[in-house]
């Protein structure tokens, strides 16, 4: 198994979710870079748990210490070392349904692939809580782009059918994309907001789980970072960012939708403004023939519903190789997509960050 990602800067995630403690080397980060300490615990504490009623009650505070790597607040050159000590695990809520496979879960993908060696309490490897130190290693890539003014946010697009509006693809204001970071609950439109969180609590009370689309964007991007074919922009996002626990979908700009459409009004035409080429629309997404536009980076991540539900549904009991049923007890999300937002954003940043080491044109 391998748990490391990059090229340029390398990320190596440890650690389960019910271990002692869970964590992430960043390999590559130049030396002399001060970090904002402040920030990193603000992104952490967007992904906390336990901050609200459509939340899990799990309490982690996601404090992170550094082990290496970082002196007199700023970078050394050497690889950074961060970990996070698990404190609120209840392993015991595992131990009597051990056996028994949880549908969606990869309990059993991961019982065959490990020949049932594998941490099942929490999900072990395969929990969403590996997504703190992805958030560590993406606040850190933030800071650094935000020194070249690139900006990176994410909205939640839906819960469910609950729907509000995409982000402007052509001209998104700066300002809406650094208040989002501000909200418990990241959406454009706070009423259709309120109607979701509304959603979530009424599924949560018939014991299920509901899943939805995240939009995120990556503002002020340069022309010409990427690579044709497997270098190519979208080929780099979507494969951290299908790293990422309970994502089943990726699209950028118009997406599946532009097959529902024609040529002469997918293609994005260009025009010439102040010296720079841009374009009158945005229905690439900012990346064409897998490089940077120029305009909006413009992607939509889809979360399926949490897999963990308090219903009675179908499975097996590996042990006794009989069928049975089962009622997932413990502390769960009944939507993960309000604490998926900081991920997405940090699997982004990585990946730009990666890319702008490549071309040359970060520090």
């Amino acid at each position: 198994m391998s748990s490391i990602w990059g090229e340029n800067i390398k990320i190596s995630i440890f650690g389960e979710s019910h271990g002692k403690a869970i964590g992430v080397v960043i390999d590559g980060l130049p030396s002399g870079i001060e970090l904002d300490i402040e920030h990193i615990k603000k992104e952490m504490m967007r992904r906390a748990p336990g901050r609200n009623n459509v939340s899990t009650p799990r309490k982690e505070g996601d404090n992170f210490d550094i082990l290496s790597g970082y002196f007199n607040s700023k970078t050394t050159g050497t690889p950074l070392t961060s970990v996070i000590f698990n404190t609120s695990q209840k392993s015991r809520d595992y131990e009597a349904t051990k056996s028994i496979l949880r549908p969606s879960h990869a309990d059993y993908t991961g019982y065959a692939r490990y020949a049932g060696f594998n941490d099942y309490r929490g999900g072990g490897h395969f929990s969403g809580r590996l997504t703190a130190p992805l958030v560590f290693a993406g606040a850190i890539a933030k800071q650094i782009l935000q020194k070249k003014n690139i900006l990176i946010a994410s909205h939640i697009k839906s819960i469910g059918v609950i729907e509000e509006e995409s982000f402007n693809p052509v001209n998104i204001d700066s300002s809406i994309i650094k208040g989002l970071s501000d909200k418990e609950f990241s959406v454009l439109d706070d009423d259709k907001g309120r109607e979701m969180i509304e959603y979530i609590v009424r599924v949560k009370e018939q014991e299920d789980s509901v899943g939805g689309v995240i939009e995120g964007v990556i503002l002020n991007v340069p022309v010409g970072i990427g690579t044709p074919i497997f270098g190519a922009v979208e080929s780099k996002l979507a494969q951290l960012l299908f790293s990422i626990p309970a994502v089943k979908g990726v699209e950028f700009g118009m997406g599946f939708d532009m097959t529902k459409s024609i040529g002469s009004l997918m293609n994005d035409e260009l025009y010439i403004c102040d010296g720079d080429i841009k374009s009158y629309s945005n229905n690439n997404g900012g990346i064409i023939g897998g490089i940077t536009s120029g305009m909006p980076i413009i992607f939509r991540v889809a979360i399926k519903p949490t897999p963990s539900i308090g219903k009675k549904q179908r499975t097996v009991d590996i042990s006794k190789c009989v069928n049975t049923e089962l009622s997932t007890k413990g502390r769960h999300d009944p939507c993960i997509v309000p604490r998926a937002v900081p991920v997405v954003e940090a699997a982004a940043a990585l990946v730009l960050l990666d890319l702008m080491m490549e071309k040359g044109g970060l520090l």
